[in-house]
């Protein structure tokens, strides 16, 4: 019987590629008695988890979740008094809209110890890795964020459509597929111009990537 609380790892695995994670985040895998993980997750990665580690899926994918968030941060708190290491392997940044601040928060309630191993975020990787600087000292210098899947649960949305609009700059929207063509007429229609390049990139960092290169009054149709 463990008589001591364990301690919770919130890694971030990167955005795809087994060779973008960090050494950090390689060596908690490789120590974890249990490894909880999502579906950005790499079969690689979770090859290095030693024998008799427990894996616990919890992925989420549009539509198919295998477990509500509430129900991941419980569980995050019973691993952590079963186990002496627990790692919740997030894909790209656990803080970078992967719900790590609301299983941080939930750890913190309940008295469990946990740590952050940041990941590299797609947010710059999956422009990297098609060739796009997301900053570039002759042309823009500074870049804006923005997710393109707010919790289902609201009636309205949180996001500032006319200050992404006006924003300078490169403009990234992470998970954005489903609303794609809705969210670039709502930026249009706020004042962004229709001309300006954009581009998509589906399975970032991945042997899958795909990108295409349009405008964002063209991108949904290139897509």
């Amino acid at each position: 019987m463990k008589k001591t609380q364990g301690t919770v790892y919130l890694v971030g695995a990167g955005p795809g590629d087994p060779q973008l994670m960090t050494l950090r985040g390689r060596a908690l895998i490789e120590k974890a008695d249990c490894l909880v993980y999502d579906a950005l997750a790499s079969n690689a990665m979770l090859a290095w988890a030693k024998p008799g580690c427990q894996k616990i899926y919890v992925g989420k994918r549009a539509g198919q979740h295998a477990m509500p968030q509430a129900e991941i941060n419980h569980l995050l708190v019973q691993c952590a008094a079963k186990y002496d290491c627990t790692v919740r392997l997030k894909g790209g940044d656990p803080y970078v809209f992967g719900r790590g601040g609301e299983e941080g928060a939930a750890l913190y309630e309940a008295g469990v110890p946990f740590q952050v191993v940041p990941g590299i975020s797609s947010a710059i990787a999956g422009p990297a890795y098609a060739g796009i600087p997301v900053t570039h000292r002759a042309h823009n210098t500074q870049f804006t964020v923005f997710t393109g899947h707010e919790d289902a649960n609201r009636t309205e949305s949180a996001l500032d459509i006319p200050g992404i609009a006006a924003a300078l700059g490169t403009k990234i929207m992470l998970m954005g597929m489903s609303r794609l063509r809705e969210t670039m007429q709502a930026l249009m229609q706020a004042g962004q111009v229709a001309t300006e390049p954009a581009a998509a990139i589906q399975w970032a960092a991945t042997g899958r990537q795909r990108k295409v290169f349009a405008t964002v009054e063209t991108l949904a149709d290139a897509v």
